[in-house]
């Protein structure tokens, strides 16, 4: 096959190569990129149950159990969802990850924002008679876009409080965030987001229940 220079291209084939080179080197660049770490940063003090009128005062203590959910929360990778191309296939960042596995996050988030509200909050080791226990697996955690621009970090938990082995209620919550961009970023604002919203949520939900021994 003859090789012909450059200059001889036609218009569209040269664009053409000029946009392959411009990939190729923004390729070779991510390549060297660092990985970006992400958390779901400090947690705000938000309303408490007794500023929202809730009918029980929460509980004194609580045993904080950590959370459980799919193998795929365990590890640090930062998941989407193309769910307008194929729900069913999940993709991960590449230069993109999360400080712990989401299971870690999701507890630490929830410890932290029980002792914000006034309730000392124990761990398994530390578990004694009468102190109510909660147990926490989470369903679904993903930055999931319904189309190429439009994604929500959705965040999908279940609640289950015991009292001495006795189950006093469970609910399941979830919230779907906006995300402010199509990208990792994007993806662990709005996750963030619906974990601030759903820890409202169980504390609202917490203070409406009663944990005494019946």
């Amino acid at each position: 096959m003859t090789a012909y220079p450059l200059r001889f291209l036609s218009r569209p084939a040269t664009v053409l190569a000029a946009t392959a080179a411009l990939l190729l080197t923004g390729c070779a660049g991510s390549k060297v990129q660092d990985n970006t770490t992400y958390d779901f940063g400090p947690a705000a003090m938000g309303a408490t149950p007794a500023s929202q009128g809730a009918a029980t005062a929460t509980p004194a203590a609580l045993v904080v159990m950590d959370a459980t959910g799919p193998d795929a929360l365990e590890n640090e990778r930062m998941y989407y969802r193309l769910n307008y191309a194929d729900a069913l296939q999940a993709h991960t960042y590449a230069n993109s990850r999360w400080a712990s596995s989401p299971l870690q996050l999701v507890t630490q988030r929830i410890k932290t924002r029980l002792a914000q509200s006034g309730i000392k909050v124990l761990s398994a080791t530390d578990a004694s008679t009468g102190v109510p226990l909660l147990r926490v697996e989470v369903e679904d955690f993903v930055h999931a876009f319904g189309g190429v621009s439009q994604s929500e970090g959705q965040l999908t938990l279940r609640a289950s409080l015991f009292n001495d082995h006795r189950l006093v209620d469970q609910r399941s919550f979830t919230r779907a965030t906006p995300a402010a961009s199509a990208d990792a970023a994007g993806g662990a604002r709005a996750l963030a987001a619906s974990m601030d919203g759903i820890t409202a949520d169980m504390l609202a939900w917490l203070a409406t229940l009663d944990t005494r021994k019946r």
